[in-house]
């Protein structure tokens, strides 16, 4: 996320990037292992405090939020939950629609809650959303939902050499596509 994050901030897009506590402490331990994620309640309060200090900070300023993975998923969690005042809409860096090598739809059940424009970026490579899967839900939520497929990207969109692609090409793929987003949403 620190390479989209310099490819969005390169095309003017402000950022504000947190952790999750869990994320804290491992960064405070120097280890570069997962540890167990917070309960789901935790990392809800931590988007919503997220959300409050942007529009604290910058109300001025048009609210995407959304996140990569899991932080994506709490931040429409939180959504769904309790709307998140000032939020335009909800990009996903790869949405985590199942664990790995169980194929499913139900971490994706509360999006048709969600009252809010939608991006969702995949790679079709992606072991945490099946391809078609992902096509089906996001069909299910209409016009609210936009899918961007990223050819040969897996979960953390890195890309095989044998692509002819690069992760530089990768990131500058998932910028130049939120930003065309954004754009329609605000």
């Amino acid at each position: 996320m620190e390479e989209v994050t310099g490819a969005l901030v390169a095309r003017g897009v402000a950022v504000f990037r947190y952790h999750f506590p869990y994320m804290e402490k491992l960064s405070r331990e120097g280890t570069r292992r997962w540890g167990r994620p917070d309960p789901g309640p935790v990392l809800q309060a931590t988007v919503r405090a997220a959300v409050a200090r942007i529009l604290n900070d910058a109300p001025e300023r048009p609210v995407i939020a959304g996140g990569k993975s899991m932080g994506g998923r709490m931040t429409s969690l939180s959504f769904v939950e309790t709307p998140l005042p000032g939020v335009r809409g909800i990009a996903f860096f790869g949405f985590p629609l199942h664990p790995a090598g169980k194929t499913g739809r139900t971490r994706g059940d509360h999006l048709g809650a969600v009252g809010v424009p939608m991006l969702f970026m995949q790679g079709d490579r992606d072991k945490l959303a099946d391809s078609t899967l992902i096509a089906e839900v996001a069909g299910e939520l209409g016009a609210r939902a936009t899918l961007h497929v990223v050819r040969g990207a897996d979960h953390g969109f890195e890309v095989l050499k044998r692509s002819g692609r690069t992760t530089g090409d990768v990131i500058e793929e998932l910028a130049d596509t939120f930003v065309a987003w954004a754009k329609k949403v605000i």
